[in-house]
């Protein structure tokens, strides 16, 4: 999740920028000053659409995407054909370790560079939340990578046949594209930045919003954008905080290279982590071998370490961006992970006795008035301590006493038929119940009016069936 987020906080800056600022360089203005402010326009009227949901213009965002990997493969074949037919063998590996050899140490730092080719798709980890295996292997196989290798090859046809290079801006994407059609493409590239740092944020907040669920992260106000498709979800607090990140990190930087550098770092190390993480599950939830995990770790992690390594060269010239982040992540989510279950524990030793609550009475010591009373707490045995001053200190509680207890399970979703468990604390006549609420950490949490109705509910059924036991 650090680097995640880390990669979220300038991605929207990188995109829109990167696309927006070749353009300006090339046109003959060189209006550069007013590259940034521009783009920090762009990214705060992005952020401050959020409340409204995707699901107004979510049908957009499909055709965008697809018309830019139809123009970039359009671009690379006509770069391809015009410039140097012969650039296919550059998908031989043979040349790759060609490189290396000759270069040797200057091919290892270039590493770093190459690895803005295959940013974003370590996020495709996120869209299995969203989306079947199968439609992303389609989706990926069948239109994204063939596109983006055309584009590539294009670019380096280009290049093959420029070699006089007087600035960093004449190797750049729009410099492969022809002037008659510069202006139509950055159209296209803009729409289709802003749809991938839509795709960026709302990943955020799915991920913030699992990591509360699983007693990981601070607890943050969720909005539920949409009634009709499940999981759209808009996190105030997250959003504002990702802006005002998102427009720091284009004020400070300003040059994509560094944020290249930043971007490559964050990219990798989530693949890495991703890697390790993998061959762990292989282990221990799809009962593989430990030597095939050990396989495939070492066999991908170490290609993921070379990238690392080459990655790290780059820390003073922007990559110390991510870590910082991610380390600050990281002490936010482990200090409020370690005072939860401390909270827990607390609670858990100081819980008051059922015996002690049944020495009250039928009436708890106290007036029971007409109505349902709900206290919530974490115990799912037990009397929670705070209960005790309630029964000290008010003069009067509800003629029946509910106990409720949510819980966040470890699985996607839990089935509404399961999600409550009522059962009844010491005789009837005491009227005191306890419902035990689980939630997935996917599941689309209730509002207070619909969660309350169908407690009672349940409670009702349960009532019935325990009287006619």
């Amino acid at each position: 999740m650090y680097g995640y987020w880390g990669w979220c906080s300038y991605s929207s800056y990188i995109s829109i920028l990167g696309s927006f600022r070749a353009r300006v360089i090339h046109s003959k203005g060189h209006h550069e000053y007013a590259v940034v402010p521009i783009t920090c326009f762009i990214i705060i009227c992005l952020f401050a659409l959020q409340h409204f949901g995707t699901h107004h213009i979510g049908f957009l965002f499909a055709p965008v995407v697809v018309a830019w990997l139809l123009v970039i493969s359009a671009l690379g074949i006509y770069n391809i054909m015009h410039w140097n037919p012969h650039v296919y063998q550059a998908l031989s590996p043979y040349y790759m370790l060609r490189f290396l050899r000759k270069t040797r140490k200057g091919g290892w730092m270039s590493l770093g560079g190459i690895l803005l080719c295959i940013t974003g798709s370590e996020a495709m980890f996120a869209d299995l939340g969203h989306f079947s295996y199968i439609a992303i292997q389609i989706a990926f196989t069948a239109l994204v990578y063939p596109a983006l290798i055309l584009a590539y090859m294009g670019q380096a046809a280009y290049l093959s046949r420029h070699h006089k290079i007087y600035t960093s801006y004449q190797i750049g994407f729009y410099a492969s594209v022809p002037e008659s059609l510069r202006w139509a493409v950055l159209i296209v590239a803009i729409l289709a930045s802003v749809v991938g740092s839509q795709a960026i944020i709302s990943g955020t907040f799915s991920i913030i919003n699992q990591s509360q669920s699983l007693g990981c992260f601070p607890r943050v106000k969720v909005v539920h954008t949409s009634d009709k498709i499940h999981g759209q979800i808009y996190i105030p607090e997250i959003n504002w905080m990702l802006m005002i990140l998102c427009v720091a990190v284009a004020v400070g930087f300003r040059d994509t290279k560094h944020m290249g550098n930043a971007s490559g770092l964050a990219v990798i190390t989530v693949m890495l982590v991703t890697t390790a993480l993998t061959s762990l599950v292989m282990m221990l939830c799809w009962d593989k071998p430990p030597l095939l995990a050990l396989a495939f770790f070492l066999f991908f992690g170490s290609i993921e370490a070379l990238y690392f390594s080459a990655s790290l060269i780059k820390f003073l010239e922007g990559a110390w961006f991510p870590i910082l982040l991610a380390l600050f992540l990281m002490a936010i989510m482990y200090v409020w992970h370690y005072a939860t279950i401390k909270k827990y524990e607390y609670d858990l030793h100081n819980k008051v006795s059922l015996d002690w609550l049944l020495a009250l009475g039928d009436k708890l010591g106290i007036v029971r008035v007409p109505g349902i009373g709900l206290v919530y707490t974490g115990l799912i045995a037990g009397i929670p301590a705070n209960f005790s001053r309630f029964v000290t200190n008010l003069p009067a509680f509800h003629s029946i006493l509910v106990f409720v207890c949510i819980k966040f399970v470890p699985v996607p979703y839990v089935p509404p038929a399961e999600r409550y468990l009522v059962g009844r604390i010491g005789p009837p006549i005491h009227r005191s119940y306890r419902c035990i609420v689980r939630y997935g950490y996917r599941d689309v949490h209730q509002d207070i009016d619909s969660f309350e109705a169908e407690l009672i509910a349940r409670l009702v059924d349960f009532v019935k069936l325990d009287a006619t036991r």
